[in-house]
């Protein structure tokens, strides 16, 4: 095995930083997207509005898993250089391993709640589509 330094692990904190920001505005935009529905189902309840409530709470759900998944991969990164630092290099080599497996993870869940958003937002303009060839 080459050589394996604290500069190893620590290359992914800009990466696993910027994916947990862009994570986090997601789940920010899902959250007032959540308060608007509410207020709309409330005002007039239908299966439309709840529909959308449902895909929201899976997006939402998919969000928080990702966000945990991300911030797994980036402790474990730590921990990793941690075992450098205690001269642990064969066990802080597998550390990383499962920091970059965590972080694998959490990218095929964004994967998968990208193609949900998608699929919602090609109904939403298979419907406006419907309405102008009306």
């Amino acid at each position: 095995m080459e050589e394996f330094t604290l500069t190893t692990p620590a290359l992914l904190f800009s990466a696993i930083s910027l994916i947990l920001l862009a994570y986090t505005n997601r789940f920010l935009s899902y959250a007032q997207l959540v308060r608007i529905l509410k207020d709309k189902y409330e005002e007039n309840p239908s299966a439309v509005a709840a529909a959308q409530i449902a895909n929201l709470r899976k997006r939402l759900y998919l969000t928080r898993t990702m966000q945990e998944l991300g911030i797994a991969s980036l402790f474990m990164c730590v921990v990793s250089m941690f075992l450098i630092y205690i001269d642990l290099y064969t066990f802080s080599a597998y550390v990383f391993g499962l920091a970059l497996m965590l972080l694998i993870g959490s990218l095929a869940v964004s994967l998968r709640e990208i193609q949900i958003s998608t699929h919602a937002l090609e109904l939403h303009l298979g419907k406006m589509e419907g309405k102008e060839e009306k």
